[in-house]
């Protein structure tokens, strides 16, 4: 009798332990340092021409509306939100992209959070602004906005908007947050280091508060 209390006393203690060690476990600690060396608007300044000519080789034949979008002369991949990235609610274009643009999407979304997993820091995901625009699109845009432009990259299906200004947490019961600021220094080591490998061209859009982003071919 003695020795089988002993042992459930032993064995009682033993789970304190092991769920102290486990809560010590989850608990991640504070997060590394996150800084860019280098500068938004210079590194990221590929002008409207390297965006065009890249979507018109990769990209499709630009569409007049969205029923012209459903035969056009590629096909393309639909986006919807994941688990890597979100898809804000599109007023000025559709949720498809070329493959070539897909994947870079997919592969930015999942560098942004293998990053922020390497600097102990909380997962979010990065969130999709605005995608491929028919003629009809650019035009509605331009009743709004006079810098819009009909030349634009968006026409081609290769083209994407990524915000810099606004994240979407992953795990909402994580007690850890991280502000924006740092969240956009993630992003632009991410997309840095795509630009160096020659897979897209990036424009750092100040008023828009996002990267506009062409795959390249």
């Amino acid at each position: 009798m003695k020795l089988i209390c002993k042992t459930t006393v032993f064995l009682t203690i033993l789970c304190a332990l092991t769920c102290v060690v486990s809560s010590c476990g989850k608990r991640r600690g504070e997060v590394k340092r996150i800084w860019y060396n280098g500068s938004y608007n210079r590194d990221f300044n590929d002008l409207n021409d390297l965006h065009i000519a890249s979507a018109k080789k990769l990209g499709i034949q630009p569409v007049a509306n969205r029923k012209e979008a459903e035969h056009a002369s590629r096909k393309m991949k639909e986006i919807k939100t994941n688990k890597y990235y979100e898809v804000e609610k599109l007023t000025h274009s559709i949720p498809y992209l070329v493959p070539e643009a897909a994947q870079l999407l997919t592969d930015i979304g999942k560098n942004f959070q293998d990053t922020l997993r390497s600097h102990n820091a909380p997962l979010y995901k990065v969130k999709v602004t605005s995608v491929t625009r028919t003629s009809d699109d650019i035009k509605s845009l331009q009743k709004g906005n006079i810098n819009s432009t009909s030349n634009s990259a968006h026409l081609y299906g290769t083209t994407f908007d990524v915000s810099w200004a606004r994240y979407t947490k992953v795990d909402v019961k994580d007690t850890l947050d991280i502000d924006n600021d740092r969240l956009k220094m993630v992003l632009a080591m991410v997309l840095r280091d795509l630009q160096k490998e020659n897979r897209c061209y990036i424009k750092h859009e100040r008023k828009q508060g996002c990267f506009h982003i062409t795959v390249r071919d």
